[in-house]
Parts: structure tokens; sequence; C-alpha cells
């Protein structure tokens, strides 16, 4: 069996490096969309490619938010358990309210 030459492997590298950087730029991308969205891309990820992107640090920069503590809340609209109606957050002003945030999957 020959050895590859130095530019089989120089080529080789830079194909992967271009498309590591496209999975990234599309991971980026799908974490910065609407959570349906976002499901919808990963579920098409494969494991193994947790261990080779910087998933966490990708996550925490996508979902950086601009709201700080002791600020009010900004307007959103959600739907009810039985999705039939929505609920707006504005709605409720004058009524205690208990924000919960974070992940239950």
């Amino acid at each position: 069996m020959r050895k590859p030459s130095r530019k089989t492997v120089a080529v080789v590298a830079v194909v992967l490096l271009v498309l590591w950087g496209s999975f990234l730029v599309l991971i980026n991308w799908a974490m910065r969309q609407p959570p349906e969205t976002f499901g919808r891309v990963m579920m098409y990820v494969p494991m193994p490619a947790f261990f080779v992107l910087p998933f966490e640090t990708l996550w925490n920069q996508a979902r950086v938010g601009t709201v700080q503590v002791g600020d009010a809340a900004p307007e959103f609209r959600l739907p009810t358990l039985d999705h039939k109606e929505q609920v707006e957050l504005s709605a409720l002003r004058g009524k205690p309210v208990v924000l919960v945030f974070g992940s239950y999957t």
C-alpha cells in the first residue's frame, strides 16, 4: 500500500475542516431558532457529532439574553396547556405571576 502524499493529506484536512465549520454554522443557526425548528434540526444530528462540537459554548452564546435581574419581563404569548387559547403576559398585569425558565427535556 502506497503512503498518501502531503498534498492529498492537506486536501483531505481542508475538506474536513470546511465540513466541520459548515456544521458549526448550521448548529449555531439552529440554536438561535424557535424550539420547534431547533428540535427538527437536532433530531438528525448523530450522537458522535456532540463529541466534536463545542456544543455547550455554542448554546451559551446562542441563548444569552438581555434581560437583567430586576428588569420587567418582555411581552410574550404562549398557548394554554390544551392549546385552545393563548395567554399574553400583559393580560396578567396586576396579578401574581411566576416565570420559570429552564428546560425540562
